[in-house]
């Protein structure tokens, strides 16, 4: 079952977790779960506790009793830890189903509510939970600063690098010297990119690689809170051994449309809505597979990503990055930048990929023309985040001012 969205609270707890470092996942017990005392090991889960090196469901048997694992938890709050081991098994299977891979803590009924969101997080090779509907991270963090949970959060939090000082040195150089004129001619999304690496003398290719000694560099234009774009996270075309297309000329055939002379797509695909080109994502949670689907025609799924690629690029792409804001002049017809701050992010949470996709904090744009020799030229998949939620997939989100 999808998980519900987040209230506004919880999102706000999550989001400082997220600054301190802290790697979760989601569940939220339902009545029946409490009742029955299970809840279904979602797709997120099993990744969490497989890239954790806690548990892998795909390796265990069936049957609570025969192959069921325990695993030591605790379900923390602002002045309790409660001991509280997780089970963690298959069900044996049925004739007309096999049945989802379960997950449950001991005593859970007497400290959650149904519907409640609870977030769940590794430490020191046990499982912390923590209900985000109920116990108020803020408060421990800012007030309190003591108790189990705030031992907890202390424990995993990070430092910065040396080489981020040294690289968040050099920024404030360029940023003292003025206003850079952009290396390109015309306005451009790229340009202000191209032209910070340019002034640190990075060279442009077509790297995979971050741009600056492991840190990634992503620029962008700084506007009011309200009007900011998303940032791109990075660029993956679908897995066609598992999608039911074969190329991107094959989504441009089947959903492209005539404009400025050539054939186009340029869209944003969200699982949250089905946009006017009638696509949208949406998640197999049993296979691990994201899917992009057409509601408009028979085609249904015809784009697939494996949702450990994607997670696996996430992560090598942005284990540390520095997201610089500029404010834009335009000086005899040509823009020049003015470098103001940066926001510096420190390993994704992997596991909230998947989550954020779902919830459509995080989308997907194609960027897609016809070439003159008919096959389609996309500047993506560019799969991207709200300026709002960044803080929701990366930990510590510090920000430093250049000037």
């Amino acid at each position: 079952m999808p998980l519900r969205q987040l209230t506004a609270i919880e999102r706000q707890r999550m989001k400082r977790l997220t600054a301190e470092s802290v790697d979760i996942t989601l569940l939220q017990p339902t009545w029946t779960a409490l009742d029955k005392g299970y809840m279904d090991a979602t797709a997120p889960v099993r990744n969490y506790l497989k890239e954790n090196g806690l548990h892998d469901f795909e390796f265990q048997g069936r049957g609570a009793r025969e192959n069921g694992v325990k695993v030591d938890a605790f379900l923390v709050s602002e002045q309790e830890q409660i001991k509280a081991p997780a089970s963690l098994y298959k069900p044996k299977a049925k004739p007309t189903k096999d049945g989802d891979p379960r997950i449950w803590f001991s005593k859970l009924h007497h400290h959650a509510n149904p519907d409640d969101m609870l977030a769940v997080t590794e430490h020191a090779g046990q499982l912390v939970v923590i209900n985000l509907t109920q116990v108020d991270v803020a408060q421990v963090l800012d007030v309190q600063q003591s108790g189990p949970l705030w031992d907890v959060l202390r424990d995993i939090s990070a430092d910065a690098t040396s080489i981020a000082d040294e690289l968040l040195g050099k920024l404030r150089i360029i940023a003292a010297g003025g206003y850079v004129p952009s290396i390109m001619d015309e306005r451009a999304d790229t340009a202000i990119g191209r032209t910070l690496e340019a002034a640190l003398g990075i060279a442009m290719n077509a790297r995979r690689e971050p741009d600056y000694k492991g840190i990634e560099l992503k620029s962008y234009r700084r506007k009011p809170k309200s009007q900011e774009n998303r940032k791109q996270l990075f660029a993956k075309v679908p897995n066609w051994e598992i999608s039911k297309f074969n190329s991107m000329t094959d989504v441009l055939d089947a959903f492209g449309y005539f404009r400025e002379g050539r054939d186009r797509l340029n869209c944003t695909v969200s699982a949250a809505n089905v946009n006017s080109q009638g696509l949208t994502f949406k998640l197999d949670e049993k296979s691990g597979i994201l899917n992009e689907v057409s509601t408009t025609t028979n085609h249904g799924a015809f784009a697939s990503w494996y949702l450990s690629e994607l997670r696996a690029d996430l992560e090598k792409k942005h284990a540390e990055t520095f997201w610089v804001g500029a404010k834009v002049h335009p000086i005899d017809d040509r823009e020049h930048f003015e470098f103001t701050d940066v926001i510096h992010t420190r390993k994704p949470i992997g596991s909230q990929f998947d989550i954020l996709i779902e919830q459509g904090e995080i989308t997907m744009d194609h960027m897609m023309k016809r070439l003159d020799s008919g096959r389609a030229h996309e500047r993506g998949p560019s799969f991207k985040i709200g300026a709002g939620s960044l803080d929701l997939l990366f930990p510590p989100s510090k920000t430093y001012a250049l000037t």
